[in-house]
């Protein structure tokens, strides 16, 4: 069983302050301790005490918007403020100068918190007092517990140190004062400006680059606030321009294969996906990756719109979709119609046979695109030796799937169509060797991170018709619709024999 923290700190410390008057040592008097002694020694037992109590109790669990964080006091040299996002890192800030420091640690975020501000846009209006309030309420209920905890521990330090009430009162009252010194010290020195200069480490480290400026950040917000509520508020209309495409009635035997990608954490593009299995009967939707934005587990609960989606999915990883990502979609039972294909796996699915392989390359490992180019292109080679060894066996695939064009023109030659993403626009062509590459844009117009641009980027997706005995490319569809604030769309009609200019598009315009 666990030795009692506090036993085996009063013991050391009563070794080393257990009174010796009237003792004698090789026939000498030993002299009483010192009062300097004395005090060093209270304020000792004082430190270690307030230290204990603060370590075993001194953290208040509270939400804060759509978060559940854990706030604690720390002892410090320096003071200020630490925010931890686990696993992306942690940013510190120099909130205030005393010798505590406090430690928010975001614990997760709450799905049906988050999905009720997706779906209430006008809630976003609020959230930033709703915020400031939770704070405020989380720090006070920190302090009062504080207070306990220094108090406590202090308390119980001191009296199995002195075996003596009134010492450990003393202890007790001189631990409550010098956190209420500290509390004062905080709050003189208090800087709210410094959100504006946060220190970012791990994954965070690269947050300036991804998010922009924190000055720009904190200027602009009500811009970002405006541009993300018209993101969810044009959700409905981005559907109602789906529900009404005039939709290709071919042959019976015809199999319809919705091809998607980078969608990037904009939740319009799960109700847009929806909609295009119903209007078009889809037999198999195939995501080329970038499903997420950083990979991290806090974004999985992103991914659960996937299966209800009304279709077999197939996907494969891309550059910012972690082995966390991956892991999710493949162990979560709630995801019965997904299918993770990566170094070469295939799979027969919805009539067809289709392989994949996931990118190798994460985003924030990235170290240049030398090397880049020639970790994709090794890749595809591994696609592409995978293929043949399906095609030897009698099991040849039908479509490949990779993340980077790179990887998928090396599968030329081995497969009759193969399918990527990553460029955010679309490219079809038919390699040397025969087989056809066709490269989807954004089905998420870029991701929320779209709201930083000029211009909307569109929200793109096709649809793919397979002769279901030869399963060989019969025609496709390319669908675009107006990205962020806008609700146009149109449908463009392809046949492999023609070139991809002479598409004649149908227009259709709303609002």
């Amino acid at each position: 069983m666990a030795r009692d923290p506090f036993r085996a700190a009063a013991a050391r410390v009563r070794h080393h302050l257990r009174p010796r008057t009237g003792r004698r040592t090789g026939g000498a008097l030993v002299a009483p301790p010192r009062p300097f002694a004395r005090a060093l020694g209270l304020v000792t037992v004082v430190l270690f005490g307030a230290w204990l109590g603060l370590l075993a109790v001194g953290s208040v669990r509270t939400t804060v918007g759509p978060m559940d964080t854990t706030m604690t006091l720390r002892p410090s040299l320096s003071g200020g403020t630490k925010i931890n996002v686990s696993p992306l890192g942690a940013l510190e800030l120099d909130s205030h100068h005393a010798p505590v420091r406090l430690d928010v640690d975001v614990d997760r975020l709450d799905p049906v918190r988050s999905e009720a501000l997706v779906q209430h846009p006008e809630r976003l209006s609020g959230l930033e007092d709703e915020v400031t309030g939770d704070v405020a309420a989380g720090t006070r209920e920190l302090a009062v517990r504080s207070c306990v905890a220094v108090v406590s521990g202090a308390t119980a330090l001191g009296l199995a140190v002195y075996r003596r009430p009134r010492r450990a009162l003393a202890a007790g009252g001189l631990a409550l004062s010098l956190l209420a010194a500290s509390g004062v010290s905080a709050y003189a020195t208090w800087n709210p400006k410094s959100v504006l200069e946060p220190r970012f480490s791990g994954l965070l480290s690269s947050a300036p680059s991804v998010v922009g400026d924190a000055r720009s950040i904190v200027t602009d917000f009500d811009v970002y606030q405006r541009e993300l509520a018209r993101l969810v508020t044009n959700v409905t209309r981005l559907y109602d321009a789906t529900s009404t495409l005039p939709v290709y009635s071919p042959d019976p035997a015809t199999l319809r294969v919705l091809h998607v990608s980078d969608i990037h954490l904009n939740p319009a593009a799960w109700h847009i996906i929806g909609s295009l299995v119903e209007q078009y009967d889809i037999d198999v939707i195939i995501d080329s990756g970038d499903t997420m934005d950083h990979g991290a587990a806090v974004e999985n609960t992103f991914l659960d719109p996937v299966g209800d989606l009304g279709a077999p999915y197939v996907w494969v990883r891309g550059n910012h979709d972690s082995a966390i990502t991956q892991k999710y979609l493949e162990h979560a039972k709630r995801f019965k119609n997904v299918h993770v294909l990566d170094e070469g796996r295939a799979v027969n699915v919805g009539g067809l046979r289709v392989a994949g392989i996931g990118d190798p390359e994460f985003t924030p490992d990235r170290t240049g695109p030398e090397q880049a180019e020639d970790v994709e292109r090794t890749a595809g080679l591994r696609l592409a030796a995978a293929l043949r060894e399906q095609r030897r066996a009698g099991t040849p695939v039908d479509i490949a799937v990779t993340h980077e064009p790179a990887a998928a023109r090396e599968t030329d030659g081995t497969v009759p169509l193969v399918l990527a993403g990553h460029v955010h626009h679309r490219q079809n062509e038919v390699m040397k060797l025969g087989t056809r590459l066709k490269v989807e844009g954004s089905t998420g117009g870029g991701g929320l991170r779209a709201v930083q641009n000029k211009k909307p980027e569109q929200v793109l997706a096709s649809v793919l018709y397979l002769d279901r005995s030869t399963r060989r490319l019969q025609a496709w569809d390319e669908i675009t619709l107006g990205g962020l604030g806008l609700t146009t769309a149109e449908v463009s009609r392809h046949l492999p024999e023609e070139k991809p200019a002479d598409a004649t598009p149908s227009p259709i315009r709303f609002g």
